[in-house]
């Protein structure tokens, strides 16, 4: 039987201490020039980008210190009129990625694995055929898409028409089915060599999957709990949970719609299951949460020194990713940006049926940004609208 120390009283107060301080330490200086932002200028950013993307509805979040702005446009659940709340919950998406690595550095941190280690060695005979080797494969090479495994996405499951999507909101899936689909395809590439300075890199969901039944052999327990216990539980992140295959958003929320191809309509996507996602992309989470675990991630209240620098050595994106983020690196379930004013940003993207989610945080916690737009098309040319908006947008708030 494994034993797992959980956190005591005094480490929930030194994380909440460390935290404070982190806050404390970005505020703005008695020097600082620049008056802060304002909620109508923040409303006047949201219309901006409602307008250029042509969504149902954008919430945005920035963080400058401690001076906090939120401010939303466009209506909440498609012809309402009702405005988009304060502080809504929404699908994080592959958010949760950086939520699973974070999990898995504090279990290499506590030395029950390594990033070294081969997915052969604690899931055997698991990835083999078509190509598919389970020994080459590291746990690196999965946290950081190193790995070449297909990716298996939500289109293979949903299909790619309205009706489609209809036939299948409610169908319960799980990640070890999608696992064995995704193995039945042989990989995009071979997995780096250990030390490659320039490795090829290809998202990959299916890497996530395997992550979570990783993180379930090695502790005994269910992904979720883990995720659960060491994060959103010691941050106190009252917002977010992991729904399984509930398909309702409970709470404060905003409707996601997405136009498929073929179709001259907006569906609306909110209510789906999404236990499928797993580990890959079922976080339900709000802005709030988010700024907080990132902060608490990026200045070191969540992991050693050692395994945050690993989670923030990064590689290039690939080509396809490069066309709508350029300058994107990925280290450890972290993406980075470089910013127009010096240094980079750094976060996770989220995407799904009907929504983008997009953050942005400043490597000292300073500044933060968080983006929820509910509207989303299948237009190659409108999707490189939005993102080149919220880009900018992001890069605006960061820089000042």
């Amino acid at each position: 039987m494994t034993v797992r120390l959980r956190p005591t009283a005094v480490a929930t107060a030194s994380l909440a201490l460390a935290l404070a301080l982190a806050l404390a330490l970005a505020a703005p200086s008695s020097g600082t020039t620049a008056p802060p932002l304002t909620p109508e200028r923040l409303r006047h950013e949201a219309g901006r980008v409602l307008e250029t993307t042509g969504a149902v509805n954008v919430h945005i979040r920035v963080r400058d210190g401690r001076h906090v702005v939120e401010a939303g446009a466009g209506e909440a659940v498609l012809g309402t009129g009702r405005p988009v709340p304060d502080s809504p919950r929404f699908r994080a998406a592959s958010v949760t990625k950086s939520l699973v690595a974070a999990t898995v550095l504090q279990l290499a941190a506590e030395k029950r694995l390594s990033l070294r280690d081969t997915v052969e060695h604690w899931l055997p005979g698991l990835v083999q055929g078509h190509g598919n080797d389970g020994s080459r494969i590291t746990v690196r090479h999965l946290l950081q898409h190193t790995s070449g495994l297909y990716d298996y996405d939500s289109t293979e499951l949903t299909g790619k028409t309205a009706p489609d999507f209809e036939r299948h909101r409610f169908d319960r899936v799980t990640t070890e089915q999608l696992i064995a689909a995704a193995l039945r395809h042989p990989p995009e590439f071979p997995p780096a060599d250990p030390g490659d300075p320039h490795p090829r890199w290809s998202y990959s969901n299916t890497g996530y999957f395997l992550l979570g039944a990783l993180i379930e052999r090695v502790t005994g327990r269910p992904w979720e709990r883990e995720v659960r216990d060491r994060t959103v539980r010691r941050l106190g992140l009252s917002g977010t949970r992991l729904p399984g295959d509930d398909p309702y958003l409970t709470g404060p929320h905003a409707h996601t719609y997405h136009r498929f191809a073929g179709s001259g309509h907006w569906t609306d996507t909110t209510v789906r299951a999404m236990g499928w996602a797993g580990p890959a992309g079922s976080l339900v989470s709000t802005s709030a949460d988010l700024d907080r675990f990132f902060t608490a991630l990026l200045t070191g209240a969540l992991l050693p020194p050692r395994e945050l620098a690993a989670m923030r050595t990064t590689v290039p994106s690939n080509e396809e990713h490069q066309q709508f983020t350029p300058g994107m690196r990925y280290g450890l379930g972290l993406m980075s940006q470089p910013l127009p004013c010096g240094g980079s940003r750094w976060g996770h993207h989220g995407d799904l049926e009907g929504t983008f989610v997009r953050t942005g945080f400043a490597a000292d916690g300073s500044r933060s940004v968080v983006i929820t737009v509910g509207g989303r098309t299948t237009d190659d040319a409108q999707l490189l609208t939005t993102e080149r908006a919220l880009q900018r947008l992001v890069d605006r708030m960061l820089c000042g």
